[in-house]
């Protein structure tokens, strides 16, 4: 495999050095600040990722108000008890975007995160305490038992919680292969997937960083070169 230090030297070469490379890996995760992130915002979060995912990101953010709103500020429990007219309305509801799947996904993970946040004393909590080692191991789990949340979806769930996420992109899987990872081209396989995992833990065991910054040095030596005024602020690889 290509060490990790040649992989940085060409990202900091490609963005103009390493104090601007550095500026734009993002601030270092703190699983552990997860535990105190209540349920509702844990909620939230997977919403956006979800009507995210296959639109135009930024519409949603500016929609976002409306769907607190909407989803009665995506409290768990207050939702699960709402009839059903209530999501049959939700459908025609201009505040949102109007995708009844993606609205019976909020329904389906109000009640993922009512169940595992009984189960560990809050969601973040869960999140806090699963191993930062076992990445592929967690968006397993909530692809198995969340709704929508498989694939990437899951990947930027948890890089917009907070935890310490590498991000699966094209870039990102080129830069692998480049370096000897032998993995698909698009990896979506247990066995590439367990190869990626395996050669993150192996980099930040060897460099300290943490699997966020890794990811995006990754993603920024490789592929198209994005100019920096572009990647800054930019929270995904």
């Amino acid at each position: 495999m290509l060490s990790f230090k040649s992989i940085r030297a060409r990202a900091a070469d490609r963005k103009g050095g390493d104090e601007v490379l550095d500026s734009l890996l993002g601030p270092v995760p703190d699983n552990a600040a997860l535990a105190a992130v209540p349920d509702d915002r844990i909620l939230s979060t997977m919403a956006s990722r979800v009507f995210s995912a296959g639109f135009v990101w930024s519409v949603i953010e500016q929609k976002w108000p409306g769907f607190e709103e909407a989803f009665l500020g995506f409290e768990p429990k207050p939702l699960l008890f709402q009839p059903e007219d209530f999501w049959h309305d939700l459908a025609s509801d201009k505040r949102i975007v109007r995708n009844p799947q993606k609205i019976k996904s909020v329904r389906d993970n109000a009640a993922f995160v009512d169940r595992v946040s009984r189960e560990h004393g809050g969601f973040g909590k869960f999140l806090a305490d699963w191993p930062a080692d076992d990445q592929v191991g967690l968006t397993a789990y909530f692809g198995k038992h969340g709704s929508r949340l498989g694939g990437n979806t899951g990947q930027y769930l948890l890089r917009w919680l907070g935890w310490d996420t590498f991000i699966i992109s094209s870039d990102m899987a080129a830069a692998m292969r480049d370096a000897g990872l032998e993995i698909a081209e698009s990896p979506t396989s247990k066995k590439d997937l367990a190869a990626i995992q395996a050669q993150m833990n192996a980099w930040a065991a060897e460099t300290g960083l943490p699997r966020a910054h890794i990811s995006r040095t990754l993603s920024m030596s490789i592929g198209p070169n994005r100019s920096v005024e572009e990647l800054r602020g930019y929270v995904s690889d």
